[in-house]
This record gives C-alpha cells, structure tokens and sequence, in this order.
C-alpha cells in the first residue's frame, strides 16, 4: 500500500516508522532538519524495548504536489497547522483514497455522517472559513483514535515512549471493506487496531483527559499526580470533565469509565508532563481551540453551561497569545 505521512513528528513518524518497516510503501512530508535527517538516513525508531530500527522511506518531500497520490494519507499535523496544507491536499488523492486524521480534541468533521440533530454541521472553531471541508473530502475519511506515546528525540529519530492502541471506525458506524484493509495495514504493523461502531464515544473518552490535565498542567507546570493529588486541582478537573460529559451526552455519546475511573487512570501515570505542557516549555503553538474551544463551541450548540471550561479556556488562550507574541516558551527554573 502507498501510505503518506503528513507530518512526521511523534505520532506520524512513529506510524510511518512501523509501517515503512512492515513493509508498506511510506512517503513522508516534513520540513526543516527534520526532513533533511529522514532523506539522508531513513526514518529512525527507538522502540519501548529499547531496540533500534531504521526504517527504509520511499520518498521524503516537504511538497505535497511532488509526493503524488497514495492510497492512504495520515494527517498527523496538529489542529492548528491542517488549513495551511488543506489545499494541497487533492493532489495526494485519488477516488479510492483514505484520510486518517490522528490530532488531539474533538475534529473538524466531527459532524460529517453524524445523522443527529446537527448532521453537517460546520465547527467554526476548526474549520472558521470552510478551507478544511472545501479541500478535504470527508467522505474520504476515517476516524482513528490514538493511544500510543511517542516523542521526537533528534531530528530524524522517534522515541515510541508506550502504546499500542489504534481503534479506528467509520464516520457512519458501518463495518466497511475499505476499514478492514485500514485495520489489517495497522495490524501488520505491530500496532493494536480494533474497529468500533462509534468511534465519537471513543473521541470523547480520550478528550475526557486531555481537556483538563492538559491545560491545568500548562498553567501550572504539574505533573498528572501532581494535579490529580493536590485537592483544588483535582477538583477542578474533575468539574470540566462533568462539563464535557454533559455536552457529550446530549449528543448520544456514551462513556464507558466514570470520572473516578479516569483521574485515578491519570494519577497512576506518575510524573508525566502533558503534551501541551511540554509544547509551552519548548515554545509551540498550542493546540487551545481542538481541545478546548471546539467543547465550548458544543456547549453553545446543545446549551450545556461550562463555567470550569470557560475559565481555563481564558486563562490558556491568553498564555499562548502572550507565547506568540513573545516568541519564547516558559519553563520553570531553579531560584537564583
């Protein structure tokens, strides 16, 4: 199988990595050193065992035109970067092509195929001029939820931290020839796919997380059991996560954890900085509206009140504005 992988950092260069030594035909887009270390040495995986591998990339580009078309696309760029490759995204299709989408938060299609109340409705927060579904074929797509952790250590090498989990599903529910190819490509890859009938729910359930620890621990700069051992910060996760659950809820999603279940999952993690912490102390955009702002967007829309979202969403927007303008990330130090 021709698989193209857009944006090959963390999750995209580990998925590249196992699949380019599976087997399959991977072309990789990047840019920067990055890129330039995947052209003149391959794709490098650190395993969870310890084990290298170099894996062997068909064709490393940072232009899409040039990549040509391919029979599956992973878009594992964050949120915030999808509309600046969007309209290039036809020339790495053809009819029979499938498009994964592997970022944090709640998607921009979120409503494609929904068959509710708001079937086609237009997330503004993602997608605010329509440039993502103008240029994206959603009927192309299939939803995949993702578990494993990685990290990028070097330019050019990928640090597969743990996971395997890959649960993917249709849009419409349905059990599609073309998602039994999707799971048997992941299968033969050495990741854990399994296919589900609602991969939303599976959406949310992972949302659950990510919408409280991750920016409690931006603005904070704790560890998950730092935040889910000191009382008020607990507290305060626990207060978004009943918010979220409404609006899902209200939407026919179903969790199959309770709350409880969820933070002591957290907890037992130890001393992991979250994703967003991370992209604060390094100096990165952060991935504030597909984690945050798209909850707040389906509050308005089911009218569910979210006090405890609405404040940290102010809090964290005004840190990554203040990042931006500044140019730098913020890391704690020892005192002088």
């Amino acid at each position: 199988m021709r698989i193209c992988v857009i944006g090959a950092g963390a999750i995209g260069g580990l998925m590249g990595a196992k699949m380019a030594l599976a087997g399959e035909e991977v072309t990789v887009v990047d840019q920067g050193a990055h890129l330039n270390a995947i052209k003149q040495g391959g794709l490098k995986l650190n395993g969870e065992d310890g084990t290298e591998y170099t894996a062997a990339i068909s064709h490393a580009t940072d232009d899409l035109k040039e990549a040509g078309e391919h029979d599956l696309v992973i878009l594992a760029l964050k949120a915030h970067y999808l509309e600046a490759v969007a309209p290039q995204m036809p020339a790495v299709t053809h009819p029979d092509t499938m498009i994964i989408t592997v970022q944090n938060g709640i998607p921009w299609w979120y409503f494609h195929k929904h068959g509710g109340e708001f079937d086609g409705h237009r997330l503004e927060t993602l997608d605010p001029d329509g440039t993502l579904s103008k240029y994206i074929d959603c009927d192309k797509i299939i939803g995949c939820v993702v578990y494993p952790a990685a990290a990028v250590t070097e330019p050019g090498v990928i640090h597969h931290v743990e996971g395997d989990r890959l649960p993917v599903g249709e849009l419409d529910g349905s059990k599609s020839a073309r998602v039994q190819t999707l799971h048997d490509v992941l299968l033969n890859a050495s990741f854990r796919p399994r296919i589900l009938d609602d991969i939303r729910s599976e959406t949310w359930l992972k949302l659950w997380g990510n919408i409280s620890f991750n920016p409690i621990s931006a603005l904070t700069h704790a560890t998950l059991e730092d935040i889910c051992q000191f009382r008020e910060t607990r507290k305060l996760a626990e207060n978004m996560m009943h918010e979220t659950q409404a609006i899902a809820e209200s939407l026919g999603i179903t969790f199959r954890h309770t709350i409880e279940k969820r933070i002591a999952g957290a907890k037992s993690v130890g001393a992991h900085k979250t994703s967003m912490l991370q992209d604060v102390e390094a100096g990165r955009s952060l991935e504030t509206e597909a984690l945050i702002g798209s909850v707040l967007e389906l509050g308005d829309l089911t009218k569910i009140p979210t006090p405890s979202i609405e404040a940290v969403y102010a809090c964290i927007k005004l840190l990554n504005k203040i990042m931006v303008l500044e140019g730098a990330g913020i890391r704690v130090s020892d005192a002088a």
